[in-house]
């Protein structure tokens, strides 16, 4: 009966997370990636601006 509860709690948080993700138009990828070529941050800091991890930021950058 625990390991049902526990899966149970699992797939609530999993759920919330789900819900509650960013999402980011082409738009502001585009800008976000743009922002970083003109060089006037760097991309650690520029992911930190934005709240978003370096390697989604790279990933974007191989998309553009």
């Amino acid at each position: 009966m625990e390991t049902k509860k526990k899966q149970t709690t699992e797939n609530f948080i999993k759920e919330i997370r789900r819900k509650t993700r960013r999402v980011f138009s082409s738009e502001q990828k585009i800008t976000i990636v743009m922002e970083a070529l003109r060089a006037e941050m760097s991309v650690s800091e520029l992911c930190r601006k934005y709240s978003i991890q370096e390697s989604q930021f790279y990933k974007w950058n191989r998309e553009f």
